[in-house]
């Protein structure tokens, strides 16, 4: 019977994989790095071949695979157009993953993934519609209404990280200028830190928890970055009226002290109407594998109805 799906969440750093049934119990996990000192050919490699891994783990039980990488995706064709930490350009992984398998499967992105599962059986379940804020090295996001996660016309739904929120502002890995990326996410607020103290290498983690601990350049800079997603958020806010906000990635992970100024901060940037709710993520680093999961079950599911 077949009652099991492969996942595989891709990172720059780190491959999350495993054995996942329809309720989103994870029966068996592999973690495993992604080898990007290699070079590309040798990570596409790794990739097709845990993915066989798996399948052979699973046996007469596997259904399908699904994957889930960073970059500009297009889930259509199942191409990696281009990821540019990970050096590769238009990889057909569905395909090259189907081949080797012998199964079906699908290529996602992997923000948007992560997305799919925290509406489907994570924070946003029961808000009807939610958007997803992914806060790390850099910052991204997604929308899903119903359980269902919508891509864009290009693939590239959610970009919140390079909504400019200080005209003129930092520079950007994107080329702009003042993204919120460059401003907020947990390696700029790092680097800012640094740049204000002269004591660098200091974490986004650490440096909440000097906010706690009333340090004042800690202080300043955590607030900067509550300002300008406050603002990001006031403006999806006003544009896509979600009913929920889930806040994830490891800037996450400081709680109520990234949280409850944020919350405040939104509510005090919108007049005619309330600030929806946000909520930590539920899934942690494990979302971007269970939404590829939950989007292979969907293509197992719609190959059944064909035939």
């Amino acid at each position: 019977m077949n009652s099991l799906v492969a996942a595989l969440d891709v990172g720059g750093t780190s491959m999350k994989a495993g054995l996942i049934d329809r309720s989103g119990r994870v029966q068996a996990e592999i973690r495993r790095a992604t080898g990007v000192e290699h070079g590309p050919r040798a990570v596409v490699d790794g990739i097709v071949g845990l993915a066989q891994e798996l399948v052979d783990t699973a046996g007469a039980a596997a259904a399908g695979v699904g994957l889930c990488v960073p970059g500009t995706v297009d889930s259509a064709t199942g191409i990696a157009r281009h990821a540019v930490n990970l050096g590769w350009t238009d990889v057909p992984f569905a395909a090259l993953v189907s081949e080797r398998t012998g199964l079906p499967a699908v290529l996602a992105h992997d923000v948007r993934t992560a997305v799919l599962a925290e509406a489907r059986i994570g924070a946003g379940v029961g808000a009807g519609s939610m958007f997803f804020v992914a806060i790390g090295t850099g910052i991204a996001g997604g929308y899903a209404r119903d359980g269902e996660v919508d891509d864009g016309a290009a693939g590239l739904a959610g970009e919140i990280g390079h909504l400019v929120v200080i005209p003129d502002g930092p520079p950007c890995q994107c080329g702009n200028r003042g993204c919120l990326e460059a401003v907020a996410s947990a390696s700029r607020i790092s680097t800012r830190y640094g740049a204000l103290t002269g004591r660098t290498g200091v974490s986004a983690q650490r440096i909440a928890e000097l906010v706690v601990a009333g340090e004042p350049a800690a202080g300043q800079i955590w607030a900067e970055a509550i300002d300008a997603l406050a603002d990001a958020l006031a403006a999806a806010t006003v544009l896509i009226d979600p009913g929920t906000f889930v806040i994830g990635g490891g800037l996450s992970l400081a709680g109520p002290t990234l949280i409850d100024p944020l919350a405040k901060a939104l509510a005090g940037r919108l007049t005619f109407r309330s600030a929806p709710p946000l909520r930590p993520s539920t899934l942690g680093d494990r979302a971007g594998m269970l939404g590829a999961a939950l989007r292979a079950w969907d293509l197992v599911d719609s190959a059944a109805v064909v035939s």
